[in-house]
């Protein structure tokens, strides 16, 4: 007679899960370090959901505001390339564009 190995595993998770509940009610209390860590848990649970929210908040933020600087992308863009900061905007360069645009 040849033994099906998942004929054995269905009847033994059958047989463990009827035992359970055939179960007598234990008289028995919830140590308070138990209940440490049911709180510990949950404190973990909303602390992680909490922080995926956020993270999904901001990947969300970026694309709203990359579409809108795509929107925006047509006003000109002036940038000083004299070499000295390498290409960088400085304030320096934006008050002086501010200072030659009032005289």
């Amino acid at each position: 007679m040849k033994i099906n190995p998942a004929k054995l595993a269905g009847a033994a998770f059958y047989a463990c899960c009827f035992s359970l509940l055939l179960a007598v009610n234990a008289s028995a209390y919830i140590d308070p370090a138990t209940t440490s860590y049911i709180i510990q848990i949950v404190v973990g649970v909303v602390i992680a959901c909490g922080t995926a929210a956020g993270i999904i908040f901001n990947k969300l933020k970026r694309k709203v505001k990359k579409k809108s600087e795509d929107e925006n992308a047509d006003a000109p863009v002036t940038i000083s390339n004299d070499g000295e900061h390498g290409g960088v905007v400085t304030a320096d360069d934006l008050l002086s564009d501010d200072e030659e645009a009032d005289k």
